[in-house]
């Protein structure tokens, strides 16, 4: 079992804020979250799969280094937002 150091924990910690960003960001592209700038629900479909992408190249190019709580969270982000973007695609 690794040990977790403090700069360990804070890159964990980091490594969670991104993977959230990077959600709430698809979410807001598949028209579920109200875009703070705009105040207003905003469909993107490109754009969410673009994210949805990106998360996919990040679990991918991370594999067998994350922690698992790590690892949990981010096949847990990408299996919701996959779900969201099939809902979003059926509705035309």
């Amino acid at each position: 079992m690794t040990e977790i150091t403090p700069d360990r924990s804070r890159e964990a910690a980091l490594f969670l804020q991104l993977v959230l960003g990077l959600q709430q960001a698809a979410m807001m592209s598949l028209g579920k979250l109200m875009n703070p700038m705009t105040g207003k629900l905003e469909r993107n479909l490109e754009g969410a799969k673009n994210t949805i992408d990106t998360l996919s190249a990040i679990e991918s190019r991370t594999r067998g280094n994350l922690e698992s709580d790590e690892q949990r969270a981010l096949s847990q982000v990408l299996t919701d937002l996959r779900l969201n973007y099939v809902d979003e695609v059926k509705k035309g």
